[in-house]
């Protein structure tokens, strides 16, 4: 039974992780961590502080904020727990102590946990492979209105991807409200959308002479982030150290 320590257990995602939790068989929530929770509320000891924590686990999920990673990490080292890291919005410094991590841990980060999500970038890199600079590419995302970072750590994910699959350099355009001038054939344009309850939705569009493509995917619950975590977790089992994405979970031919 996979033993799972629940980084930000108070926050909405973290609130579906535990649900789904509670229905599997062979992984479940010993604990949580959560700076603002209430312990009251859950039926599973909430830690408000890092030095409190006196539950054994197996492997963390992480669905807090960037930030979280300073407290997190150390503690994951010291105690030789895995981490699933499911937050999005780091910055390059981030991205260097997380780095500085996977030689003492194994450490799974996905800008999106959505299995889909992630054949969605597989499919538009082999269209990307096949259109190459006949056609304009733009990325439209959409999330709801209490969502702090833009664009979506996934419009970036597959922007990067579609990068690394063209011949030639691409620049990204980041929104065109301050641009009065015609489009350039190097950028991939990125927008966000922000409003309602939107769980995730991501559009690619390739537009070109005469014709149009878009490859999409919508997320209609939470529960799709919550399970790819999970699994995640379940594929750090048998790891010790190093850097995991969905690329090494999922094996596309």
């Amino acid at each position: 039974m996979l033993r799972v320590l629940l980084w930000g257990i108070g926050g909405r995602l973290g609130h579906t992780v535990a649900e789904v939790l509670s229905k599997k068989e062979d992984a479940t929530l010993v604990a949580g961590f959560d700076k603002f929770a209430d312990p009251a509320n859950f039926n599973v000891p909430v830690f408000n502080k890092v030095e409190d924590i006196n539950i054994e686990a197996d492997v963390i999920i992480d669905f807090s904020r960037r930030d979280s990673i300073y407290d997190m990490l150390p503690y994951a080292k010291a105690h030789k727990l895995n981490v699933v890291l499911c937050s999005t919005g780091h910055d390059e410094k981030d991205m260097e102590f997380i780095k500085s991590y996977t030689d003492s841990i194994a450490i799974f980060q996905s800008s999106n946990m959505s299995i889909g999500v992630n054949l969605l970038i597989e499919l538009v890199k082999k269209a990307t492979h096949i259109l190459q600079n006949d056609f304009d590419v733009e990325i439209i995302e959409q999330h709801h209105n209490i969502k702090v970072d833009a664009p979506s750590g996934t419009a970036l994910s597959i922007a990067n991807a579609i990068k690394d699959e063209m011949d030639d350099d691409k620049e990204f355009k980041f929104g065109r409200h301050s641009v009065n001038a015609r489009r350039e054939k190097k950028e991939i344009g990125i927008h966000a959308v922000r409003g309602g309850t939107v769980v995730g939705k991501h559009d690619v569009l390739f537009l070109g002479n005469d014709e149009n493509i878009k490859i999409g995917h919508e997320a209609s619950s939470k529960a799709v982030f919550a399970e790819g975590a999970i699994r995640a977790a379940q594929f750090l089992s048998d790891k010790t150290q190093g850097k995991y994405n969905m690329s090494d979970m999922i094996k596309f031919d």
